[in-house]
């Protein structure tokens, strides 16, 4: 039974059952794959959906001189790509960074299950705009936090989305990650991860020992990040102002006001 995957799609929706049975044989194919090994290599046609149960992947970019950056972690229960078959090569690779249990869900597999399944298809397609809200605050990580800023805030996501899978709770998480990881992770360099690691330790905010990251006050290490888990948590049918819809009224002046047209960039 794919645990993770059943218990995180479950936040979004309630899953009968049935529809739990149907996941289950979605990923009953699943398989061990090495740390260091591409699930899916960049240039690909994307034609499945990749489920990882177990262990850790990464979303990477990686250059001609063997520069990388990893764009997005994949955890136990996330999802990867499309239910649709795309031809177009894909402008990411897949790879591990753990020994990982995986399975390829082919697209218009996954997709029957969605048209015959509502549920499943509503938690779905939730799953895919919470990862665009994750790799908007990615982004935001890299345009304007600082060092220290980007590593705790990383830490304080990872933390977040492996409690909502039961696999950490507020205290810390196993975090099977090397300095040269998060250094492709934020942008910045082994020693510069180093020595921001040293001062988030000496600090009293994080303790890191035998692959487990530890976080002794919660609210000191958020602070420091200045990290909001809103946008982790399960969208809901709630008001325009718990979605985080703003009314024209209450927005700033539509363009073509006196006030709007100042702050144009002549």
């Amino acid at each position: 039974m794919p645990h993770h995957l059943i218990r995180k799609l479950g936040r979004y929706v309630h899953l009968p059952p049935e529809d739990e049975a149907v996941l289950a044989r979605l990923v009953h194919e699943a398989a061990w794959i090495g740390p260091g090994r591409d699930l899916l290599q960049e240039g690909a046609a994307a034609k499945a959906v990749w489920a990882v149960l177990e262990g850790w992947a990464c979303l990477y970019k990686q250059l001609e001189d063997g520069r990388r950056h990893i764009t997005a972690y994949l955890l136990p229960g996330d999802l990867c790509g499309a239910p649709i078959d795309c031809p177009s090569p894909v402008n990411y690779a897949i790879g591990t960074l753990t020994p990982v249990r995986a399975a390829r869900i082919p697209g218009p597999i996954l997709l029957a299950a969605m048209e015959s399944h509502p549920s499943i298809r509503r938690a779905v397609w939730l799953d895919m705009l919470a990862t665009s809200a994750i790799q908007r605050e990615w982004t935001a990580n890299i345009g304007f936090r600082t060092a220290r800023e980007r590593i705790a805030h990383l830490f304080c996501e990872i933390v977040s989305r492996l409690q909502a899978v039961g696999l950490a709770d507020e205290t810390g998480c196993l975090l099977p990650l090397t300095q040269e990881d998060l250094g492709e992770t934020v942008g910045i360099s082994t020693v510069h991860v180093n020595r921001t690691l040293q001062e988030l330790r000496q600090a009293g905010l994080i303790t890191l020992r035998r692959q487990r990251l530890g976080i002794p006050d919660v609210a000191a290490l958020r602070k420091v990040a200045c990290f909001d888990d809103v946008y982790l948590r399960p969208l809901s049918s709630g008001s325009d102002r718990d979605r985080g819809t703003v009314r024209r009224s209450e927005a700033e002046p539509v363009v073509g006001s006196e006030a709007a047209t100042q702050n144009i960039i002549a």
